[in-house]
Order: structure tokens, then C-alpha cells, then sequence
């Protein structure tokens, strides 16, 4: 018996520059949003959608967590919050090197708490630790909140992609395809490309 399809939105959030687009390039595929040292590149809810057997998923990846200085970085922090409530699922994204959960992770987590969506922790950078500090934040964030999965990766490492997709797969409910396209522009209209801010 041929498995029901599925499709949803997934939203991935964290921190400036904790990975998250390049999360979201592992996940589609395809360098769709920008990539840089420097903090703040991705301006707009850039969105990827990955086409599988049984599944559409549409990503959005969210400008970082950060303290706004000007009115434009408050748009792209309110941006990344609007996003959450609109989600099926959420990819919350954090740093292995976290000694604990942190100002900027911590404003994140009350709003996915408020939102009562289902999300999936996402510990980014653990090869730059020991498994007994990743096992300790893990302890910490599980007794935060009730995520749906614990992932542990290398945003930079192939083999976590279909990790993350299964899971996010299993916790979709059935639905129709949203688009025919593999990326998806900002707004209603398509096009082949996203455009990449590097700025």
C-alpha cells in the first residue's frame, strides 16, 4: 500500500549566525541563501522547497535572532518570529559550543513555547565538542520544552540530510503539492532562481 503524501511548511530559526542557511542549502540541495562570516545575510524569508517520493516541504530560513539596531533589523527579527505560527513544523537551530541556553536562544524558545508547534532541535557544530557537553545541552534544552526530535549535526555534512528530512517527513500531515517549482521567490510570484544576498 502506496504511502498518503505529505506536505507542509517548516520554518528554521536561531541566532545570527549559527548556520541556518547553510542548513537550509544542505536540505534543498542547492545554494539558495547566502552564505558569509559576517552576520545578518539573509534579509528576507528566503524559501526552498524539497520535492521527495512521499513529501513536499517548503522551507523557509529566517533572518538571526539578534538585539536590533536599526528599523530595518527590527523588520527582519519580526520577520523571523511571524514566521512561526504559520509553520507546521519548526527547525530550531542552535550552537554545540552553547554552555547553556543564551539571551538571544532563550527569546526563541518562548516564542516556539507561546506557539506550541511542533519543532525539532537542531544541534549545529558538534564536531567542535565532546559528547559529554553535547549530551549536557541536550539535557538542558529537553527539559525546556517538549521537542519533537533532537538532532544533533554538521550543517557542512551530507549524510545529516536525510536525518533531518525523515524526520521532519514523519511529522507532516497529509497534504497536496504547494508548487511544481524545487525554489520558490519571496511573494507570490516564481522564478528559476533565488536571488543571493551577499552584502
Amino acid at each position: 500500500m502506496k504511502e498518503e503524501f505529505k506536505s507542509g511548511f517548516v520554518t528554521i530559526i536561531g541566532r545570527t549566525n549559527v548556520g541556518k542557511s547553510t542548513l537550509i542549502n544542505l536540505l534543498v540541495g542547492e545554494k539558495v541563501a547566502a552564505i558569509a562570516n559576517k552576520v545578518q545575510t539573509t534579509r528576507t524569508a528566503i524559501k526552498g522547497i524539497v520535492n521527495r517520493e512521499n513529501s513536499q516541504i517548503v522551507f523557509t530560513d529566517t533572518p538571526g535572532i539578534h538585539k536590533p539596531k536599526h528599523k530595518l533589523n527590527e523588520t527582519m527579527v519580526e520577520t523571523s518570529f511571524a514566521t512561526i505560527p504559520d509553520s507546521d513544523i519548526v527547525l530550531f537551530l542552535i550552537e554545540a559550543t552553547s554552555e547553556d541556553i543564551g539571551r538571544g536562544d532563550r527569546i526563541i524558545l518562548d516564542k516556539i513555547k507561546e506557539s506550541k508547534r511542533k519543532t525539532i532541535l537542531i544541534i549545529n557544530k558538534i564536531d567542535l565538542v565532546k559528547r559529554d557537553k553535547l549530551l549536557k545541552l541536550i539535557d538542558i534544552y529537553s527539559k525546556e520544552y517538549n521537542f519533537t526530535a533532537v538532532i544533533p549535526i554538521s550543517a557542512y555534512q551530507e549524510k545529516y540530510r536525510d536525518i533531518i528530512l525523515d524526520e521532519i517527513e514523519k511529522n507532516l500531515k497529509p497534504g497536496i503539492y504547494r508548487s511544481n517549482s524545487k525554489t520558490i521567490s519571496r511573494g507570490n510570484y516564481k522564478r528559476k532562481s533565488i536571488e543571493i544576498i551577499a552584502r
